[in-house]
């Protein structure tokens, strides 16, 4: 790999649940550039963090995306109102990872909450399989990460969304998976996307 820029300063320029900050970097040819990005953390966290990034330290994960399979087979997805769209939208249930808090637990506790179903108890461990590390949402514009992790799952009892969250859980026969594709006009996470993308390809 050739030169990369290097951060040179951090400045936050907005505060709120989620952050504004101008990243100032000198290019290789002595230039400065500076590049807008957000992020949940406050400012020392994100600097940290970009400065493991810098040097090779594994991300940890920010929130979970969970891909729920039931005994029968069927996918658990939702249709969750999102208020930056002013819109539904198709995705997988998903959250933030509480502090301190496992990635199993994160992941009962987020289908408890968005859908009613669970991690299946017996299975134990086998229940989950995450990918091997966590993936940046969204490269251009913020820090965040998120372990897309699936997961076999089981009825509970009825969703327990938090005030203020609009989620319809479904399930989708995975041979059902291409016609839904074809057809749907709701708008669709590029995760949820890609996940049933490659469900459809594997056919």
């Amino acid at each position: 790999m050739g030169s990369i820029p290097t951060l040179t300063g951090i400045q936050q320029v907005s505060d709120g649940w989620i952050k504004k900050y101008v990243l100032t970097y000198t290019l290789p040819d002595g230039s400065a550039y500076e590049y807008e990005s957000v992020s949940r953390k406050p400012l020392e966290a994100y600097r940290q963090e970009l400065e493991g990034n810098a040097a090779g330290a594994q991300p940890k994960a920010d929130a979970v995306c969970i891909v729920p399979q039931t005994p029968d087979g069927k996918l658990v997805l939702i249709r969750e109102f999102r208020y930056p769209l002013n819109s539904w939208c198709i995705a997988f249930p998903a959250g933030l990872v509480d502090a301190g808090e496992t990635l199993a637990a994160c992941v009962d506790r987020e289908l408890r909450e968005e859908t009613g179903y669970a991690l299946r108890s017996d299975l134990g461990e086998a229940a989950l399989s995450p990918l091997p590390q966590a993936g940046f949402s969204s490269t251009g514009l913020t820090d965040e990460t998120v372990h897309v992790v699936f997961a076999q799952v089981q009825r509970a009892h009825d969703a327990q969304p938090e005030p203020g969250e609009f989620i319809e859980p479904f399930e989708l026969a995975i041979e059902d998976v291409p016609r839904f594709l074809s057809t749907n006009e709701t708008p669709i996470g590029t995760r949820a996307q890609l996940v049933l993308e490659a469900f459809a390809r594997r056919r």
